[in-house]
């Protein structure tokens, strides 16, 4: 009921804003602007920076669709318009000044609508690259994981192993995306590190990509250790579709009478922000129907939000899954584990809790994303319902900010462990075994015991470039379900 009334408010000012516009001047665009038409109009009426971005005012154009049309014919690629009415695009900026980090368009929306729950053509292993010491342009990889099931899963490649090169040209900077991402398969031609210098090994290993549907929980266990019975989930995205599959993991933690809860996000770079209200009431249980997240739209949805349905911004804490009650184990603790690639709805996690229970961070800083995302199609009412068949651009541009429920969103620097533990590639461990490093510092502190000494010298770890997740534009996204008929609620 929420997002219906949501959509019908937001539609109703849609309508309004651009009244005046087919008023006064019928000229409708013609075909061979219909997609940059659609970009203009859906970043006005949404784009969370849309008052900072002179040539997004609802006065630019003197609500003449003629002038738009002028404006929008000085641009052949859809692409390059999108980009120039971002609020200083990282593209643009990508020294450090960007404000927008992650805005960004499609051309084919199903591929879209698939890597947003997990599904894409993946060879399944998700790595991270970094530079090799000393170097800005050379860089070496490393797997982080192996998906079950993908095509990796059946070969000779592990965690830790280490590459250097693909199809024996060396990784760089400028060649990893070719290299890696645009090809259908590839070998990775593998290294190791012989002293403090990584160098081949003379094997190597050839992946194919196929279409993979990531299941996000990739380890779910408990660890028995003194009176402490210690659940261990790790979970690298969040995935509307497998928030079922999510409920039965906890029912699982909660049949077996855990006491403590270490959730492993270090390489979950984000996703719905309902399955993260969700996962946030699973923890917990005891504070149904407190305000768990708001979000502040641009100045003027949110002022006519804020008057016509203020309820419509808050994300509560929920008790049931479409019906199905919510296996919740009412913590007052939980221990997180982070690294610099945990961003957005994992980030959404610990700033949501940490005005009801006590969260321990333990890992690395986070990447600082606090905005949100939503998928707009070109149509009236910019979702796919009678949406323009000629072709299939979409966008995912940042809409909204989310703060927890005592107003704090500030923490674009990143989220600060409370204990810090980075990863190092001589010593990254097995997940889910407890003597990895990151779960065993977890371990020390919920049983009082002395961690094992691990090596902590941000000066002798390789600088990190980036990772799988990232390199294929899906990473680091928070976002809100889709309206039955209007706004895409999408929180990257």
């Amino acid at each position: 009921m929420k997002t219906i009334l949501r959509s019908l408010l937001l539609l109703g000012l849609l309508l309004f804003s651009l009244q005046s516009c087919e008023d006064q001047d019928d000229i409708a665009a013609p075909a061979n602007l219909q997609i940059n038409d659609f970009i203009w109009k859906g970043l006005n009426q949404y784009y969370l920076w849309q008052a900072d971005v002179p040539n997004l005012s609802d006065e630019r154009f003197g609500n003449k669709q003629s002038a738009l049309n002028s404006f929008l014919s000085g641009y052949a690629e859809p692409e390059n318009l999108f980009q120039d009415l971002l609020n200083k695009p990282a593209s643009k900026f990508p020294k450090g000044e960007a404000i927008d980090r992650f805005s960004w368009i499609v051309k084919d929306y199903s591929v879209l609508e698939q890597e947003l729950q997990g599904t894409s053509k993946s060879t399944g292993i998700d790595f991270k690259l970094s530079y090799k010491g000393g170097s800005n342009s050379d860089l070496v990889g490393f797997v982080r994981y192996v998906v079950p099931g993908s095509d990796a899963s059946g070969k000779s490649i592990k965690r830790g192993d280490l590459f250097t090169a693909v199809n024996g040209t060396p990784l760089t900077a400028s060649n990893y995306r070719q290299l890696l991402l645009d090809s259908e398969s590839y070998t990775l031609n593998l290294a190791q590190y012989n002293g403090n210098v990584i160098e081949s090994n003379g094997k190597s290993v050839t992946l194919v990509k196929t279409t993979l549907n990531e299941n996000p929980i990739l380890i779910n266990k408990v660890i028995t250790s003194g009176s402490h019975k210690i659940g261990y989930l790790m979970y690298n995205g969040f995935y509307s579709t497998y928030d079922s599959q999510l409920n039965d993991a906890f029912e699982e933690l909660a049949t077996q009478g855990v006491t403590d809860l270490v959730l492993d996000l270090r390489y979950n770079g984000g996703g719905s922000v309902q399955t993260a209200t969700r996962l946030a009431s699973m923890i917990t249980g005891q504070f149904k129907d407190q305000i768990f997240a708001k979000e502040k739209w641009n100045a003027k949805l949110t002022a006519y939000l804020e008057t016509e349905d203020s309820e419509s911004l808050n994300n509560r804490f929920v008790d049931n899954i479409n019906g199905r009650a919510i296996n919740s184990l009412r913590l007052s603790k939980v221990y997180v584990l982070t690294s610099n690639g945990t961003a957005s709805a994992s980030e959404l996690i610990i700033n949501g809790l940490v005005p009801y229970i006590t969260v321990v961070q333990i890992g690395d800083y986070t990447v600082g994303k606090n905005v949100g995302s939503v998928t707009l199609y070109d149509s009236e009412t910019f979702t796919k319902n009678k949406v323009n068949t000629s072709h299939k651009y979409a966008m995912q541009p940042l809409v909204l900010k989310i703060v927890n429920a005592t107003g704090f969103g500030e923490y674009t620097d990143g989220l600060k462990p409370a204990y810090e533990q980075l990863e190092y590639l001589s010593n990254l461990g097995v997940l889910g075994d407890p003597s990895e490093p990151l779960l065993n510092t977890a371990i020390a502190k919920i049983t009082g015991a002395s961690a094992k000494k691990v090596q902590q010298d941000r000066g002798k770890a390789l600088r990190s470039f980036i990772d799988s997740k990232a390199m294929n534009g899906i990473g680091n996204q928070m976002y809100v379900e889709k309206a039955p008929e209007g706004l895409l609620r999408t929180l990257n």
